[in-house]
């Protein structure tokens, strides 16, 4: 067995939640490459002992690059009902990030316009409205710094593509190891400072609050960032 089964963060019959590693895929892509949807299910079969195939619903998606929550479904009825939670906004989600600019103010609100670019697999946030763009809304809060970089807690509105790492890069933030954005360099794991902190949501199906927090992965910044912020924030 992987270790799938040290980063699984609740399971029950219905859902499956679980910290995903930078450089991870949700679900497979064109590349070809292995997804942490495979590795669930080869650990859902052996310790189930499952026959066949193995069922398993994603009812959203995480960026390639970034870490943190990602919520699998077990049943097809629980699929249907998450995707609609996720859809209509009823899950409430977290994220931090470590950028290399310090916000103006300590906490705020963001408003774009997201404009996706499919042939880049890129979007763009602007302060007008353009054609084809969507409205992208997200809080933030400064929750500890470094000698170079800043924690931003996150609490996303909406549900744009990228929209994160294009609104932070709209407002001259870059998210450590995020060239895609504006990043001056990479991270050795080639992944980015984005994590999905924490997610909240009433259970599709025994209709009781569910609330779940993911560590961010080891490194000495998150390793630092952490401990500030349980300590109490450092700005």
């Amino acid at each position: 067995m992987t270790d799938i089964e040290n980063r699984i963060l609740y399971e029950d019959n219905h859902l499956i939640i679980v910290n995903k590693l930078p450089g991870e895929l949700v679900q497979g892509d064109e590349t070809g490459d292995r997804t942490l949807a495979d590795d669930v299910k080869s650990y859902l079969k052996e310790k189930y002992k499952k026959p066949g195939n193995v069922y398993l619903g994603i009812p959203h998606r995480l960026d390639r690059p970034t870490s943190g929550i990602v919520v699998y479904c077990k049943t097809d009825k629980a699929l249907s009902r998450m995707t609609a939670l996720f859809r209509t906004s009823d899950v409430k989600k977290t994220y931090w990030a470590i950028v290399d600019k310090a916000p103006e103010k300590k906490e705020g609100e963001l408003v774009h316009y997201i404009t996706r670019d499919a042939s880049s697999n890129k979007s763009v946030a602007s302060s007008k409205e353009r054609k084809g763009s969507k409205i992208a809304k997200l809080t933030y809060h400064l929750i500890a710094a470094s000698d170079k970089y800043y924690l931003l807690e996150i609490d996303l509105h909406t549900g744009r593509h990228h929209q994160i790492r294009a609104q932070l890069a709209a407002m001259g933030m870059h998210i450590k190891g995020d060239l895609k954005y504006g990043a001056a360099r990479s991270n050795p794991d080639g992944g980015i400072c984005l994590h999905a902190r924490h997610v909240s949501f009433i259970h599709p199906i025994r209709k009781e609050m569910i609330s779940i927090t993911a560590e961010p992965p080891h490194s000495s910044l998150w390793d630092y960032f952490l401990s500030v912020s349980e300590k109490g924030s450092r700005i």
